[in-house]
């Protein structure tokens, strides 16, 4: 079963802060650049990508931004994995 989320306007624009923010870190800029990868084109978040996102969901050490981006990625994901 496909999923037919998208990433939304406001995410988008989330993810294009931060990567534009040369002090974002190297995993916001990750899953900022996987949620507008996604943005239109009916993708789905790949394996690896899941699981990082899960990561920074389940600790305490990422901030909101981060956190709304790895759950926007994984909303956006294969949902028979």
């Amino acid at each position: 079963m496909a999923n037919r989320k998208d990433t939304s306007d406001r995410v988008a624009s989330k993810a294009g802060s931060v990567l534009a923010n040369p002090r974002s870190s190297d995993t916001a800029k990750s899953l900022a650049a996987s949620a507008l990868s996604q943005t239109g084109t009916g993708r789905q978040t790949g394996a690896s990508m899941e699981d990082k996102a899960s990561q920074v969901l389940a600790s305490g050490r990422y901030g909101a931004t981060t956190k709304s981006l790895a759950g926007s990625v994984l909303s956006q994901s294969n949902k028979k994995r």
